[in-house]
């Protein structure tokens, strides 16, 4: 079975909605920071070398690493 998608596979301008997460440790640093399942996520920018990244989430804009965004699981 392949890998699921997630956040960091997502090119720019792409959205998708938050399924899960992949540890349970980072989850919950991601839920506080709204990263909440069933919430639509879109790509906004990267920086110059990909990483970090900026996505949009329940009207509020967030900067994080790839790594980060490789945790939450999309579809």
């Amino acid at each position: 079975m392949p890998d699921p998608k997630t956040v960091a596979d997502l090119k720019i301008g792409e959205a998708g909605e938050i399924a899960g997460f992949k540890d349970t440790k980072l989850s919950l640093k991601l839920l506080e920071m709204g990263c909440l399942p069933g919430s639509k996520v879109k790509m906004n920018s990267e920086a110059p070398f990909g990483d970090p990244i900026s996505i949009c989430i329940g009207g509020s804009h967030l900067s994080m690493r790839r790594a980060e965004a490789a945790i939450i699981i999309i579809k």
